[in-house]
């Protein structure tokens, strides 16, 4: 459909789950798609496939995003290269449970520090540029955790809970730029970071989800197609959950 025809696109932690998905999503509405992965060559593959089926526009940026000077020098790159940002989707992020007893300092920094500040910090370029051009669409992160809390998840709920606030806020800051800020909020969604949890908890999920499956990667990615195109024009600060009427 095009939808995103031409838009210039930052997407984070794109080499498997929902980041291999928004890959190929947006580049089949015809995106030009700055793809990061940490680990260098890990899309390649992916991205020869996608230019072959969609003629996709995907330029791979290998980068890990708590490194300020890599995530500088890549929002330099796409401001040279194409002279605007059109959107960032912050992607990219970590989940690792702790019971409150056992949540370590170390345990807070490290999920703090890639689910928070990181994308505080991708959202403060990309803003810079988006000004500019008096436009602009940032998609963060959070996670139905974020919104209804769940035990055993007190370090990863917060984080999320703090992309929302961080979501809110600077929707309200921006929105003179005409730069929209919005968050999706997965529920249970079928990647590998969710099998590992093991069947037999994920049968227990599967009793709390109302549509009575999980969700697919691709129907996050089909959510955050939408608030990237002009679609979603007069749409900012929203937190769109994308987890089939789950209660966690």
């Amino acid at each position: 459909m095009d939808l995103l025809k031409n838009k210039v696109c930052l997407i984070t932690g794109t080499n498997r789950g929902i980041g291999a998905a928004l890959l190929e999503s947006f580049s089949r509405e015809r995106a030009i798609v700055y793809a990061n992965a940490r680990q260098e060559g890990s899309i390649d593959e992916q991205v020869q496939g996608l230019k072959k089926t969609y003629g996709a526009a995907v330029v791979p940026v290998y980068f890990d995003i708590r490194d300020t000077t890599s995530l500088k020098n890549v929002m330099l790159k796409i401001q040279k290269e194409q002279g605007r940002l059109d959107v960032l989707v912050n992607n990219a992020g970590i989940m690792k449970d702790a019971l409150i007893g056992m949540a370590s300092k170390e345990l807070m920094r490290d999920i703090f520090e890639t689910n928070v500040f990181a994308s505080m910090e991708l959202l403060q370029y990309a803003a810079r540029i988006m000004k500019k051009n008096n436009s602009g669409s940032i998609i963060n992160f959070s996670s139905i955790v974020g919104v209804q809390g769940n035990k055993g998840q007190i370090v990863y709920s917060a984080s999320k809970g703090a992309v929302i606030s961080m979501t809110k806020t600077a929707s309200k800051e921006l929105a003179p730029y005409h730069i929209r800020v919005n968050a999706v909020a997965p529920g249970m969604i079928d990647t590998d970071m969710f099998h590992s949890i093991g069947e037999v908890h994920i049968q227990e999920h599967l009793d709390r989800i109302g549509m009575g499956r999980l969700g697919t990667p691709g129907e996050v990615a089909d959510a955050c197609v939408m608030l990237a195109s002009d679609y979603a024009r007069y749409i900012t600060g929203q937190i769109i959950g994308v987890d089939g009427a789950a209660v966690v």
